[in-house]
């Protein structure tokens, strides 16, 4: 739980110290701070200030599997695929859940979520999200949730509690970003729920990590595509625009 709490810490601890020196500038040299919210340069250092603190929690990981070393870090984790669900599964699971993902965001639809801003506030922070939700998010979520939390929790309470917890914790701190958008909470929530359950089922961390990744790295590859399809076609929404567009509203 302490590895959880100090994960969430640091995300705002960096993000905050990477902006500070920005905002300092933006005061000291006479620029209007009205509206610094919305501030692509702003944003855009916010989200890599998530960087040193995906590197600082792996390196906290680390140090509490392997015990400062002294045991294999990846074979304690379970980094490897068991024999009643390889790589093919899990990358076909992924490729389902993206499809349930996109007719949930169709149908049940929503606003504009404070993820969706972020995106479009402009092109260099949609291709640093893009890189962080498949370069990062992935390996270090898996290892805080399912690597160290879910075993920890299983032990002590049992495998149903703890599918049960840390599937609502790992949903619920993305919450924030989707809570306008009906759609996309479901989503993440269903994402989150096959996330845990496939680590319960497998015993295993590296297949709940494939299919982080293949989710995440599809809709990064959309996610940067996406732009480029709207001007090909800026008077009118081909169903292929449509499904990148509803694609891109999934990010996780």
């Amino acid at each position: 739980m302490l590895v959880f709490v100090t994960s969430l810490v640091l995300l705002v601890v960096m993000q905050i110290a990477v902006a500070v020196p920005y905002v300092v500038y933006k005061t000291t040299s006479g620029g209007s701070t009205a509206g610094l919210e919305k501030d692509p340069t702003l944003i855009l250092y916010s989200i890599l200030g998530v960087v040193p603190a995906h590197i600082l929690t792996f390196l906290i990981v680390w140090f509490l599997v392997s015990n400062r070393g002294r045991r294999p870090f990846w074979q304690t984790l379970g980094w490897s695929f068991p024999k009643n669900f390889g790589l093919g599964k899990t990358i076909a699971l992924a490729v389902v859940l993206l499809g349930v993902g996109v007719l949930f965001t169709q149908f049940l639809g929503g606003k504009e979520t404070a993820l969706d801003q972020i995106i479009n506030s402009s092109l260099k922070a949609r291709f640093a999200t893009a890189f962080l939700a498949f370069a990062t998010a992935p390996l270090v979520e898996e290892l805080i949730f399912r690597g160290v939390l879910y075993p920890a929790l299983q032990r002590a309470i049992g495998m149903i509690a703890a599918v049960a917890i840390v599937t609502i914790l790992f949903a619920g701190i993305h919450v924030f970003q989707y809570f306008d958008n009906f759609g996309v909470v479901a989503v993440i929530t269903m994402l989150s729920l096959s996330l845990t359950l496939l680590r319960a089922y497998t015993g295993r961390l590296l297949p709940s990590f494939v299919l982080h990744l293949v989710f995440n790295g599809i809709q990064a590859a959309f996610l940067i595509v996406q732009p480029f399809v709207g001007k090909l076609s800026p008077d009118s929404k081909p169903a292929v625009g449509f499904f990148i567009h509803q694609l891109s509203r999934l990010f996780i």
